[in-house]
């Protein structure tokens, strides 16, 4: 009985014990556990910025979950015809059909071969009131940060264009590139960056008014004192000024004509040989016949018309030498066609190994929808635009369907976002003139990221991008073209 007893004791203190070391094993895991789940939730408050992520080649990339309204797998797209390459078509998605962009395509990423009866992934996004659908390689997961920790994009990042990419943030170890969709597809940013362009052209002309004006007024001898200039020499420069001034206001609210470092040195000489050519009282710009009177001499050979042969010679010789497979070329402001043709047969004739691809804007939709339907007369096609026609059933004339694959004709205001391949060669002849000078400046901006480093711009004879400082002048016989 005595040895029970003692038996008993000693299995309730090894219990009693047993239950202190679990007791107190379970008193320091709960206090660890709670901080774990309390420092979980404080984490969890902090995810302000959601993200749908995916992969384009190999690496990740990732779009405002506010920006996506689905994903979706697709593979019939209907084709829609003079649209740009990266537009697969549209797609009926439950009776809405939206365009679909393949964003590989858009970002000059190489796209596999794709099969007829393939699925791409796709993300349907909407911006405003229109829904598309962009095709990527892989779409991953979403993913939740702090918007404090993306930073600022960088040219390293990515092999796109800066101008897209809203930031990069990293996340376990991976560095996604968070893309500004609205950039790409949108335009409101462009508008503000026309807005903010144009606040800041307007201070610098103004500072640079204040400061001209200041100086015309007087100036400090090596004595410091200040001589007063001649009064009757600053009525005459002012006078001057102000006719000038005039006649720029006028070509703009008549023609639409800018005036700008594109064109200030064909415009002071133009003004000279105006006041030589008028009389006092009519140096003036009165109606629309005064205006084209004085814009007479701006326009390039050739200019709205086939060209001449000693004209397309003259652009043939100053074309670079290259070896690529393919000439992308930008044509904006192509007009009704006969520019865009024209130089066409130049590029075959300059490049006859390689695929042309010539993209031709213009924001007339009359003129764009005739371009392809085109017909050559019977004195030029005997010219030397022969090797590149062939004869229509009435006896006219149209181009070989070659130089026909090789244009692509649409409709587009090149002040907004032009979304293209970057570019061999940009031709455009007597356009910028007639922005207004914001548009002026976003379109320089475009050709600095269109153009490659080997390309050529080609713009009006009247024209120049001398004074922009990124760019260099070279002269071919009486064609001036402008490299990086």
């Amino acid at each position: 009985m005595a040895n029970e007893n003692i038996q008993n004791q000693t299995e309730t203190k090894n219990i009693n014990t047993a239950l202190a070391q679990n007791l107190g094993a379970y008193a320091s895991i709960v206090p660890e556990a709670e901080r774990e789940s309390a420092e979980r939730k404080e984490k969890l408050a902090q995810i302000d910025y959601k993200m749908v992520t995916f992969s384009l080649a190999g690496k990740d990339y990732a779009i405002d979950i506010m920006k996506i309204k689905e994903i979706a797998k697709a593979g019939r797209f209907t084709y829609v015809p003079n649209t740009l390459p990266f537009v697969l078509g549209v797609y009926n998605l439950r009776g809405d059909i939206i365009p679909i962009v393949d964003l590989r395509l858009f970002f000059n990423i190489e796209v596999p071969e794709r099969k007829e009866d393939s699925l791409e992934n796709m993300l349907i996004c909407s911006i405003g009131e229109q829904t598309f659908g962009i095709v990527v390689d892989v779409i991953d997961k979403v993913v939740g940060i702090q918007k404090a920790t993306i930073q600022p994009p960088h040219p390293l990042f990515g092999d796109i264009n800066i101008k897209y990419i809203q930031g990069v943030v990293e996340v376990n170890n991976r560095l996604y590139i968070l893309l500004d969709i609205e950039r790409i597809f949108g335009s409101k940013t462009e508008a503000q960056a026309i807005e903010e362009e144009n606040v800041r052209v307007n201070m610098a002309h103004n500072a640079k008014v204040a400061v001209k004006s200041s100086a015309e007024k007087e100036f400090v001898n090596s004595e410091n004192q200040k001589i007063s200039v001649s009064v009757a020499e600053t009525k005459v420069e002012k006078h001057s000024s102000d006719e000038l001034k005039f006649i720029t206001e006028s070509l703009a609210q008549m023609r639409k004509f800018t005036a700008s470092a594109i064109n200030e040195p064909w415009l002071k000489a133009r003004f000279d040989e105006w006041q030589k050519e008028r009389s006092k009282d009519k140096i003036q710009l009165s109606s629309a016949e005064d205006a084209d009177a004085f814009l007479k001499s701006f326009y390039s050979p050739c200019s709205g018309t086939w060209w001449t042969k000693e004209y397309a010679d003259s652009i043939f010789k100053i074309l670079p030498d290259n070896t690529a497979k393919q000439i992308t070329v930008w044509n904006p402001g192509c007009g009704k066609g006969m520019e865009t043709y024209s130089l066409a047969c130049i590029l075959k004739k300059r490049y006859p190994e390689a695929k042309i691809r010539i993209y031709a804007h213009d924001i007339d939709l009359l003129n764009v929808s005739n371009a392809p339907l085109i017909s050559v007369p019977a004195e030029i096609a005997n010219d030397w635009y022969a090797p590149y026609l062939t004869n229509k059933a009435n006896s006219d004339f149209t181009f070989t369907t070659d130089i026909k694959n090789s244009i692509m004709f649409e409709y587009h205001d090149c002040a907004n976002t032009n979304s293209l391949p970057v570019c061999d060669i940009i031709f455009a002849r007597d356009l910028i003139s007639f922005l207004p000078l914001a548009s002026q400046k976003v379109l320089e901006t475009d050709f600095d990221e269109k153009l490659k480093g080997n390309g050529v711009i080609i713009l009006g004879q009247n024209e120049t991008l001398e004074g922009e400082g990124k760019w260099l002048a070279h002269k071919g016989g009486t064609v001036t073209f402008f490299t990086k």
